[in-house]
């Protein structure tokens, strides 16, 4: 959907990113949302192929981005080596020869190309001829093309260089250009070398000496930069193909292994290993797209958040699917029927880089060993990340506004919550709660004679206070069950969703989190029960196997045990753990069932039951602010004074404004007044707010993003996240159906731009928008300026025919 002809173009953006100016005051007079060209969030488009007079298909080349351009460099076409060098405008979707002058490096492949400054540095590859198999070999020369002069010059290196290598991964950091691993013709390599691109004639390379979990030596692997760290995904390693992601610290040159064990059975696991894809970094999360994958060539678009530390496949938007196949490239309205497949097909050994918010891939070797010559983009969202589990974290980090003391396990040791987060995540605590507050109220009515304090007292224990402050006694709790370390782990998954990772190899980690399961188990929290799974087998070491072994005997947790005795009884392990120490000092039943199971394995049972993963911290909250928080509400907000009853602690969390007021006051009357600024929003807006602070909901129709577009300045949200998605709403979701609500939200907020809008589209579809019932329900000034904008749209030439049909 385009709003004004000619406004779709190759450079267009989506919500982008709207940074909160302080300065704005709380009441918004005038709205302006500066509506520009727009492109649809998570859309392939095919642009424009390259065409073969300008440059072949090819594949196992490089692509950069500098400014508005693509530049293409080198690879095979099938049959030989190349060296040319090709641009791409992404403003004008047109392909061109490069400007080049001196003399290019050598054809070739598998190469790295990097950009710092205004220059493209080549680095390495395969050359030869492949043709007639001969002069083959492997290149370590560094070369400069300087983009404003179209120069090619090599960089003669004085000293120790890197061994000779293709295939390898190479970025830009800190103005040094850093090689990692590859191929020297006789093996994969695991090496890192370093070399300063700011003075050439001072130039020269270093070899870094790494440490941490290095990755195994590797091949056909893209590396990316986010987060001031370098993250190198699967490629080839000997005869094995790994999934692991691995990421670099630049200032410690320490390897990680970023585990996947934290990550819940149901939640989208990593990509399939896989070698020759690519992976671009945008925002905080990286892409990964394409490559060989166990014999197939998929073409899902793999992302992974970088904060989060989890895996998703993104779902292309619907109009990525099928367009016109005689659609212009600039134009987004469908031309003809016939129609082909937008998103590109799967590849390997193709490129990708990154212009603004949007990425672009070229070329590769699709099905049948083919060479590709296509160039597709792909839209990035560029909304903030959702706060919700950090918001609700630092509520439980800061214990601001606790309103419950739980007393646990026989040395009564106390540990403070909220009553809404712990009553929406967990039944079973929600009952002893429940109990609890009974027998609180059951004890004031019987000790208070006088009505004043009884009603004090019911106010305090029952929700909806008129004076309830967190000044007054907390509501105890008593959990005999339950010991304070591993409850505080459980008390932080019900507030976040997720459990610390155990550090690997330490017993007492691990020991924790089997209390945890324990507790889980208890509480009948099957989320909580599947991540301590997870988290415990990802940690059963040779060191620790034997001590988890006996704790999981004594606690009764069965299948922990029984991976834990798979685990001692393999071939690999088995010798080295009954010579062991440990070993000596195991229970005599636990040795016998070992040496048991060592000489009779078990037939394994295998189950198509469903596992419960349980509910999230988003269906909870959810759920509660529907109607299963009902009873513990302590606040009411009024909305042009209709009350709506809400839970203190959730407001406070995820919005500074309330946070500030409940803790600088509390309103006498338990009540509190629901503007933005000046502005009364609509009920169906206000729902939508409270969903968005409830569980981080965005879904909303586009006449409610006007009146809450403004509502992170108000209610001091954590970020934007909110604003860029009413933004986005309103920009892709304004249709004939809906532009009069459209219009009277803009008119009531005073979105001007949004309002010229609306009369735009009705003017222009007028015929339609006159058949509409709400036509009629408008105001007198509404309707005046619908009659004054047709007015000013219509010709002499439209009235001299109007005339002449009266």
């Amino acid at each position: 959907m385009s709003w004004f002809p000619g406004t779709m173009s190759c450079k267009s953006k989506v919500a982008p990113s709207v940074d909160f100016d302080h300065s704005c005051s709380d009441s918004v007079e005038y709205l302006t949302l500066n509506f520009g060209p727009i492109e649809t969030v998570h859309r392939w488009r095919r642009l424009p192929p390259c065409d073969e007079f300008v440059g072949a298909r090819r594949s196992k080349h490089t692509v950069v981005a500098y400014k508005d351009a693509i530049y293409v460099f080198g690879g095979d076409n099938g049959k030989n080596m190349l060296n040319d060098l090709l641009r791409f405008d992404v403003k004008d979707c047109s392909w061109c020869r490069a400007f080049t002058t001196g003399s290019p490096p050598a054809p070739r492949y598998h190469h790295s190309a990097v950009v710092h400054g205004s220059s493209m540095f080549v680095f390495g590859g395969y050359t030869g001829d492949i043709y007639s198999n001969s002069n083959l070999k492997n290149k370590n020369d560094l070369f400069e093309y300087k983009f404003a002069t179209g120069q090619w010059t090599e960089w003669k290196v004085e000293g120790r260089l890197p061994v000779a290598r293709s295939a390898h991964g190479a970025t830009v950091y800190s103005d040094k250009l850093w090689i990692f691993a590859g191929y020297d013709g006789n093996a994969r390599l695991s090496d890192m070398w370093t070399i300063s691109l700011q003075d050439r004639e001072q130039a020269c390379w270093e070899e870094i000496e790494q440490s941490g979990e290095i990755p195994p030596s590797c091949c056909n692997f893209p590396v990316a930069v986010c987060r001031d760290k370098m993250f190198v995904f699967s490629g080839q390693s000997g005869a094995k193909i790994t999934n692991n992601l691995f990421q670099f610290e630049f200032k410690d040159k320490v390897w990680t292994r970023i585990p996947t064990e934290h990550l819940l059975r149901g939640s989208p696991p990593p990509p399939q290993r896989r070698y020759g894809h690519t992976m671009v970094a945008f925002d905080r999360h990286l892409y990964v797209f394409g490559g060989a994958a166990d014999n197939t060539l998929p073409n899902e678009l793999h992302c992974y958040d970088v904060d989060s530390q989890t895996w998703e496949v993104v779902q292309p938007s619907s109009d990525s699917e099928l367009l016109s196949a005689f659609q212009d490239p600039l134009d987004n309205e469908m031309t003809s029927s016939q129609g082909f497949i937008l998103m590109p097909s799967g590849r390997l050994f193709h490129a990708a880089a990154v212009i603004s918010d949007a990425m672009y891939i070229f070329g590769g070797t699709v099905d049948n060993n083919v060479r590709s010559g296509e160039m597709y983009r792909f839209q990035f969202s560029c909304y903030p990340k959702c706060t919700l589990h950090e918001d609700y974290g630092k509520l439980w980090e800061n214990r601001q506004f606790c309103d419950v003391e739980f007393i646990l396990g026989e040395k009564e040791e106390r540990v403070k919550g909220h009553i809404a987060i712990v009553t929406a995540r967990c039944r079973w605590l929600r009952k002893k709660i429940a109990q609890a507050r009974d027998r609180l109220k059951q004890k004031c009515k019987h000790e208070n004679a006088e009505e004043e304090t009884v009603s004090g007292c019911q106010k305090e224990t029952s929700g909806g206070s008129a004076r309830t402050s967190y000044s007054q006694p907390l509501l105890e709790v008593t959990i005999r069950e339950a010991e304070a370390q591993p409850f505080e782990v459980l008390m932080q998954f019900l507030y976040t969703d997720k459990i610390k990772y155990p550090r690997k190899g330490h017993v007492q980690d691990v020991l924790l989190i089997m209390d945890v399961y324990k507790l889980a188990l208890s509480f009948k929290l099957s989320r909580l029960e599947q991540l301590c799974v997870q988290y415990i087998e990802a940690s059963v070491d040779l060191q620790n196997v034997l001590i988890v072994c006996e704790n999981a005997n004594k606690l009764q947790l069965d299948q922990l045990k029984e991976h834990c005795l798979n685990f001692v009884v393999k071939e690999t392990h088995f010798n080295q753990v009954i010579m062991t120490k440990e070993f000596e000092h195991l229970s005599t039943p636990l040795i016998v069932e070992i040496v048991r199971r060592k000489q009779q394995p078990p037939p394994r049972v295998y189950s198509d039951q469903p596992v419960d993963i349980g509910t999230s911290l988003v269906q909870d909250m959810k759920a509660y602010l529907e109607g299963a928080g009902l009873e513990f509400c302590d606040i009411t907000l009024l909305l042009d004074g209709h009350p709506r009853p809400a839970h203190k602690a959730i407001l406070a969390a995820r919005s500074s404004y309330f946070e500030a007021m409940f803790r600088s006051f509390m309103p006498e009357d338990g009540q509190v007044n629901i503007s933005i600024g000046e502005m009364v929003p609509s009920k169906q807006a206000f729902e939508s707010m409270l969903r968005y602070i409830y569980y981080g909901d965005v879904n909303m129709p586009p006449e409610d993003s006007l009146y809450l577009f403004a509502a992170p300045y108000y209610y001091g949200f954590s970020n934007n996240r909110l604003q860029a998605y009413c933004k986005q709403n309103l920009e892709m979701n304004v249709t004939v159906e809906n532009v009069l609500q459209i219009l009277e939200a803009a008119d009531k907020t005073q979105a001007l731009d949004m309002k010229k809008h609306c009369l735009h589209i009705i003017v222009h579809q007028f015929i339609k928008v006159s058949k509409l019932p709400n036509l009629r329900s408008l105001s007198q000034p509404l309707l005046l300026d619908i009659i004054e904008s047709l007015a000013s749209h219509i010709s002499d030439k439209q009235c001299a025919e109007m005339g002449s049909d009266i």
